[in-house]
């Protein structure tokens, strides 16, 4: 299968990097390579380190990153263990990190992986497929009340408790075991009102259900901190997410390096030991142009945080 490969917020991404010639990058989530290639594009002594936990992404991106692979270093591998990939490589400090916290549109439209609520596949929704624990985990397995709290705290859906007791009846009788039976059972718990809402009624409980098996959200908090600390005096770090609670994230992870001190407002000089460490770049987040929504409709959602080492 051949894919319209659309990079979000391209322009934005590599502006707000301010790259150098000869700076050293991180593409923590390569994706299909397009931001990794502008990024590369733009250094002649500099070097790019692009991870990516999908080896199929790594695959197509060594076809697509040809003419500057000789300024890349590839790695398969989880964002998580930046450190270890950094250190690992003798890198102590880098000049800017990109994570693009979003699903791929192979990820999204190869049948096999599961992410898609639009065509049936086996429930999957790994981003590393040498992972043992699937979707199908979840729905089969885990208890009502462990279900309905991931639907509410990754999904932020407001029937959540509909849908997990509908999936604990369905599975009792049959193992849910595609992605259109979730979508039938989530459907059949809705009410009318909410099957009418523009937004497809499975949406919410896909995304829970993908964060849940990837682990996703523990582990952009935890990565944002070490992005910090491994960031250049002026290095930037910039972040796309796609949703509330990714960018909630992001946004507290960002004011956690900047705005850190806990001295009451009328205090002269601070006493609580805060140093800050990042200055975000633009009060409020970069979003998607309309042009850019036309062309790429899955873009909508996207934003873009980027924040200074200071």
């Amino acid at each position: 299968m051949e894919y319209t490969h659309y990079s979000v917020m391209l322009n934005e991404c590599i502006d707000g990097l301010d790259i150098k010639p000869d700076g050293v990058y991180v593409d923590a989530t390569l994706g299909m390579g397009g931001h990794s290639l502008e990024i590369a594009r733009r250094l002649n002594k500099g070097r790019l380190i692009s991870i990516d936990r999908d080896a199929k992404a790594l695959e197509r991106a060594v076809l697509r990153l040809e003419p500057v692979m000789d300024r890349i270093t590839l790695v398969h591998g989880n964002f998580r263990d930046m450190d270890e990939i950094l250190s690992s490589l003798k890198i102590d400090k880098v000049d800017g990190m990109l994570f693009d916290l979003g699903v791929s549109s192979p990820q999204l439209d190869e049948t096999d992986r599961g992410f898609s609520y639009m065509a049936d596949a086996p429930l999957d929704m790994r981003m590393d497929q040498n992972d043992s624990f699937t979707a199908a985990d979840i729905v089969n397995t885990w208890s009502s009340d462990r279900i309905k709290r991931i639907l509410y705290d990754f999904g932020e859906e407001r029937y959540a408790p509909r849908i997990a007791e509908a999936i604990v009846r369905n599975r009792e009788i049959k193992a849910i075991e595609t992605t259109l039976q979730l979508v039938d059972i989530i459907k059949s718990a809705m009410p009318s009102q909410a099957l009418r809402e523009k937004q497809h009624p499975a949406k919410r409980t896909f995304q829970a259900i993908r964060i849940a098996v990837n682990d996703e959200l523990e582990a952009v908090s935890e990565v944002l901190s070490t992005a910090a600390d491994r960031l250049k005096s002026g290095g930037r770090l910039a972040v796309i997410s796609f949703h509330s609670l990714e960018d909630r994230i992001v946004k507290n992870a960002i004011a956690s390096r900047e705005n850190g001190c806990t001295c009451p407002r009328d205090f002269p000089v601070c006493n609580c030991g805060f140093v800050q460490t990042l200055r975000s770049v633009s009060r409020k987040p970069y979003i998607p142009q309309d042009a850019e929504i036309e062309e790429n409709p899955r873009s909508r959602s996207a934003k873009l945080r980027v924040a200074e080492r200071v």
